[in-house]
């Protein structure tokens, strides 16, 4: 409740309100008050300071957006829309934030704009000295009705800069020194792409991703989860490598790359298998016929005719030598790295080593989880690129943003859907895939960039049986409202085996203990056996699904088996192999069961969550933290929450606490009781295992609980998501649907109170950009 209750001080309270557009004291007063109560940083309120000492005649309008200007950056936007913030004032700030008892708030934005006309603020924002209209050194920048900090107009700019050069440069010959008239050999690319694609009566869209991304310096391939993103990207590796070692150039130096240490782990796993396991002798034909023809064109009187070669191509792989394919199955790589790491990150600093003026040394470039690359990061990461070099973006574009400023891959692909292909485009396509494009994919005024996107539209991983596939289609649909929400609900109240929905009635739920314990297998139909049935997890049969319990137990489990328990040797000496094995059986179980969440803060965030599932495994004894009183114990699983180059984590990393048993002393005593070490995954595919000391990690929070954001990259075998009691504006469409795709084989929805499932679909994160705008150009 208020403190002053009186209506008498309603009017002076309106009265200060207006002021604060027209008085700079006025204003502050009403900024210190939005960041007492959370809606505004201090950060935000210090900048708008900063620019009245320097420019004391700044109007109150002018420092009010620049404080706006800079909370935006803090929310994922990358500039302030004046005009839509007139139109929506009250999303200017973060309303209301998390643990807010909104009791006795302040002035809303909506409350001090109302009167403000659009003409009125832009007129306000005109001085010399801290707003400019293009390039220069003033700290705002004014583009229209959007209000930038200089620095990310110049990134937006860069952006749109290298994109654009890089789709009016004809596609390279990768390898060699092109002239400008030469072209792609589109008969070498249709033979290649035939080799490595089956025939196939409908439209392959990996295939013709693989084509466009041939085509061009540029490139982005999307696709939600279970599309083939990997599967395409190593096989368009294996294409370009083709046509350059056809050709009788070098290998193409590629790099692979990804947001996070945990989305490069994941990719690195999953790129070897992929390479181990494809098949390119199918290509052998290929790289002997171009070796013949250009051998045939040095000595005419070769006795091997390239007609001999052509027959021999046209009988397949198995008529020719695969010799060939070895140079090319050891030019794709498998090794990924973050993008942190190769720019060559600079300790205390925003800059890298690698820029224009010392560019990347490579020809190839794929990013994975495109998603979750910032404005900033992307521009850094273009600067860096050699001119001629390809960039292959590969993402989700309708998962979450970056947590930083910009919503690049999304922004990029906001006309995806539609393909938007020029005649010119789908004519050529037909010839490289031998497939036509649908009359609806075509559009005689598809922009350049439209050009260089395929979106990937068959879902392998989610059946029509999968009801995680179902729910994530249901959730990312445009509809009406009215018709998603009975989709929504038809997919619930279907019964898919897959698929679970919990609803808890009340903050102390006990049915919530028994999820994150047991797994609640009993919530799913026939317990989960149905699901498991005829599908494999690491070489055996699914199992139903698991919570906590399950990791725990491996742990414990292992520790007292005489036969794999690590144990001191007669040289006092830890066997580090068994360990290994110990600490890799205990991580795997681990990613069988994680439960999302949306906040951090309040009974539904990660802080409640994390402390309530702690209190639950201890009562069944299946930890020992003396009741909270230790940070480290036996279980307890951490996060990475920022990069660490000297011990080798990534924000992301999840590692598991593990007691290591002590060799003896030199004496023969027994040292006391045993060390805690934390394992993580090595993070290279390698299947290492790294052992940290708990004292040495700075940056690491518990995991029992994560948010959707920190999920990004990750897959879990049987995944929970849990949505809070009350609205909240990080409730979103993209939340969600990323919360549900991070399930593999299970998913169980958690709904609290009233449920908010319904509402948040219906939410768009709407990231505020110029970068969207030019793409449709």
């Amino acid at each position: 409740m208020s403190d002053h209750p009186h209506t008498d001080e309603a009017a002076p309270n309106e009265a200060a309100t207006a002021e604060a557009l027209h008085d700079s004291e006025a204003l502050f007063v009403l900024l210190d008050r939005w960041v007492a109560r959370g809606w505004l940083r201090a950060l935000d309120r210090a900048f708008a300071a900063f620019l009245a000492r320097e420019v004391p005649d700044a109007p109150a309008p002018l420092l009010l957006a620049a404080a706006l200007a800079s909370h935006q950056l803090g929310r994922g936007h990358v500039c302030l829309d004046l005009e839509r913030t007139l139109a929506e004032p009250d999303l200017a700030l973060s309303l209301p934030p998390e643990g807010d008892s909104l009791d006795d708030p302040p002035p809303r934005p909506s409350e001090l704009l109302g009167e403000l006309a659009l003409e009125d603020w832009q007129e306000a924002l005109t001085h010399p000295l801290v707003i400019g209209h293009g390039p220069g050194n003033t700290p705002l920048v004014l583009d229209g009705t959007r209000l930038y900090l200089r620095r990310y107009w110049h990134h937006e700019r860069s952006i749109q800069q290298h994109i654009a050069a890089r789709l009016e440069t004809p596609p390279p010959r990768d390898g060699a020194d092109r002239r400008p008239d030469q072209a792609m050999d589109l008969d070498a690319l249709s033979q290649a792409l035939a080799a490595l694609f089956p025939s196939s009566d409908t439209l392959d869209w990996q295939k013709a991703a693989c084509a466009l991304a041939a085509r061009s310096p540029f490139a982005v391939i999307t696709g939600g989860p279970g599309t083939g993103k990997t599967t395409t990207v190593v096989k368009l590796l294996a294409l370009l490598q083709t046509l350059a070692l056809g050709e009788g150039q070098r290998a193409l130096r590629i790099r692979l790359a990804a947001p996070t240490g945990k989305a490069a782990a994941r990719l690195n796993e999953s790129i070897a298998g992929q390479v181990s396991g494809l098949d390119l002798n199918t290509l052998a034909p290929l790289l002997e016929r171009v070796a013949s023809e250009d051998e045939t064109r040095r000595s005419p009187t070769r006795t091997r005719s390239l007609q001999d070669v052509n027959e021999q191509f046209e009988k397949g792989s198995n008529a020719v030598s695969s010799s060939a394919v070895a140079p090319l199955r050891t030019a794709i790589p498998t090794e990924v790295t973050t993008l942190h790491r190769l720019l060559g990150s600079r300790p205390d600093t925003r800059h890298f080593r690698h820029n224009a003026r010392h560019p990347l040394p490579l020809d190839v470039l794929v990013v994975d989880e495109a998603s979750m690359v910032d404005v900033e990061m992307m521009a850094a990461l273009l600067d860096a690129l050699p001119p001629r070099a390809r960039l292959v973006l590969l993402g989700d574009k309708d998962q979450l943003a970056s947590v930083e400023a910009g919503s690049v891959l999304g922004d990029l692909c906001a006309r995806a859907e539609g393909g938007h292909y020029t005649p010119e485009t789908a004519d050529w396509l037909s010839q490289a895939t031998g497939q036509a494009l649908p009359a609806e994919m075509r559009d005689a005024e598809g922009a350049p960039l439209d050009q260089a996107i395929a979106m990937l539209r068959v879902s392998h991983r989610f059946d029509a049986e999968s009801g995680i596939g179902r729910l994530a289609g249901a959730v990312n649909r445009d509809e009406p409202a009215k018709q998603k929400r009975t989709a929504i609900r038809e997919v619930l109240g279907h019964g898919y085996a897959d698929l679970s929905h919990l609803k808890l009635e009340a903050d102390h739920d006990r049915h919530l203990e028994r999820l994150v314990v047991s797994g609640n297998a009993a919530g799913f139909p026939d317990r989960g056996k149905s699901r498991g049935e005829g599908r494999m997890l690491r070489g055996r049969p699914l199992p139903p699904p698991v919570g906590y319990r399950h990791y725990l137990e491996v742990m414990r489990n292992l520790e007292v088996m005489k036969n794999a328990a690590p144990k001191a040797e007669g040289n006092g000496e830890i066997d580090r192999e068994t360990l290994d094995d110990w600490a890799r059986a205990v991580l795997a179980a681990h990613g069988q069961f994680q439960l999302l969440c949306a906040l951090r803060r309040g009974p539904w965030g990660v802080e409640g969550l994390n402390e309530r599932i702690r209190v639950a495994l201890e009562k069944e004894g299946l930890i020992d933290s003396g009741d909270g009183r230790r940070l480290w114990y036996p279980g307890r699983p951490v996060l990475v929450t920022s990069n660490d180059y000297g011990l080798g984590l990534m924000n992301g990393d999840i590692g598991i606490t593990l007691a290591l048993p002590q060799p003896a002393s030199p004496s023969g005593d027994a040292r006391r009781g045993p060390a805690l070490r934390v394992a993580f995954p090595a993070g290279d595919g390698s299947g290492q295992v790294k052992w940290v000391l708990p004292s040495r990690l700075q940056a690491v929070e518990t995991v029992f609980a994560m948010t959707v954001h920190k999920s990004q990259g990750s897959e879990f075998t049987h995944t929970a998501l849990l949505l809070p009691d009350a609205p909240n504006p990080i409730l979103t469409r993209e939340l969600v649907y990323t919360g549900i795709t991070r399930a593999r084989h299970w998913l169980t929805l958690v709904e609290t109170g009233r449920g908010q499932l319904l509402d948040a679909v219906e939410r768009r994160v709407m990231r505020v950009s110029g970068l969207g705008r030019s793409s449709a150009r």
